[in-house]
């Protein structure tokens, strides 16, 4: 059995509100980046909103398939949130897609060598 805590690479519903300004709002599908030693110790995780908003995809997002739904991972929307945010995981990421997410990662906060 499984110890209870959220791993890098799945997606949970996370109620992103109250917002300001352009943050990304309302209930909805986040990817979790932070690793899994800080998910299970930590009362906090990192993780970047998804939105079925796909008619661009920017240097910074990366196109995903949740269950049925195309989507996209808002890489400049990254938050920490309080695990008490946390609504229920509702799907896994794939590799390939959580490969393309760390690249962009690098790209947008300049990591790459």
């Amino acid at each position: 059995m499984r110890d209870d805590y959220p791993r890098r690479g799945e997606i949970y519903w996370i109620d992103l509100d109250p917002t300001i300004g352009t943050e990304t709002q309302k209930k909805r599908p986040c990817l979790i980046l932070s690793n899994n030693i800080h998910n299970k110790k930590m009362p906090r995780v990192i993780a970047a909103p998804i939105t079925s908003q796909v008619k661009t995809i920017f240097p910074f997002e990366v196109f995903v398939q949740v269950k049925d739904k195309s989507g996209k991972v808002m890489l400049d929307q990254l938050r920490c949130f309080d695990k008490k945010r946390l609504k229920g995981k509702c799907w896994d990421l794939d590799e390939a897609a959580m490969q393309e997410v760390e690249e962009k990662i690098m790209i947008l906060l300049n990591l790459y060598k």
